[in-house]
């Protein structure tokens, strides 16, 4: 018979539902950690400027989100880290799942997490910035951004042509990185069927129970950024101060 966790055991993640975010949420539901038993989240409403907090800005000093609190850390102590791919390496680590033992096999998954990281992430940010929310339509950029969106995309069908999943034949979490961000293909100006391998494997990623719980956590929080105080907490002056 399972016994309830006490509170001191929960791992914490702050966090609001955007890609990095679900990165992490489903991590930990497939690592075997459930909501409300074994986690939580605490929304950090970046429209609402929740990541300038003097106390989020403690544990996240970039003020991004994810970031996790986990009361017992490697050495047997609490540890708060931030950066969705280290979390996952460090949830990995923890668990033993998701990243694989030999050299070989690991290096593998890290160049897909990292090609995530470097790549993936930040460019399809800016395709949705400049499609999506820039004040005003930049041709130039939203022709680069989109571009650069479908060449990411024919990189992932290449790859996934002989692989069944992103570095071979096991799910890790370059799959668990690399998800969230192409869930939302149609606003990158991308058409999921001109990647028929792509496809087999996002509707694959799709179907996992865990990732069906992750990817809904905090979702029912978010609004859409169309007001003007949203806008400056994500994209204006608020971002560039400085902060103590």
């Amino acid at each position: 018979m399972a016994t309830t966790k006490a509170s001191n055991d929960i791992i914490e993640v702050y966090s609001w539902a955007t890609p990095n975010g679900h990165k992490v949420h489903i991590m930990l539901e497939e690592c075997g950690y459930k909501l409300g038993k074994d986690w939580i989240a605490h929304p950090i409403d970046i429209g609402a400027g929740d990541q300038f907090a003097p106390e989020f800005l403690e544990i996240s000093p970039n003020n991004k989100i994810p970031a996790i609190r986990d009361p017992n850390g490697p050495d047997g102590k609490p540890i708060h880290l931030f950066e969705s791919g280290a979390i996952l390496l460090y949830l990995a680590s923890k668990t033993g799942k998701f990243l694989p033992k030999s050299t070989r096999a690991k290096y593998e998954v890290l160049q897909w997490l990292m090609f995530q990281m470097g790549g993936l992430g930040p460019l399809l940010g800016q395709n949705h910035h400049f499609r999506l929310y820039a004040p005003e339509k930049i041709e130039y950029a939203i022709n680069r951004y989109t571009n650069e969106a479908k060449r990411l995309y024919g990189v992932l069908d290449r790859q996934l042509k002989d692989n069944l999943y992103i570095a071979g034949t096991t799910y890790s979490i370059a799959d668990i990185a690399i998800y969230p961000w192409t869930r939302n293909w149609e606003n990158q100006g991308v058409n999921i069927n001109d990647y028929p391998h792509f496809k087999r494997w996002f509707e694959m990623i799709s179907a996992r129970p865990a990732v069906k719980r992750g990817v809904e956590v905090l979702t029912a929080l978010r609004k859409p950024l169309n007001d003007d105080k949203a806008r400056e907490h994500l994209f204006g002056s608020n971002q560039y101060q400085k902060r103590k």
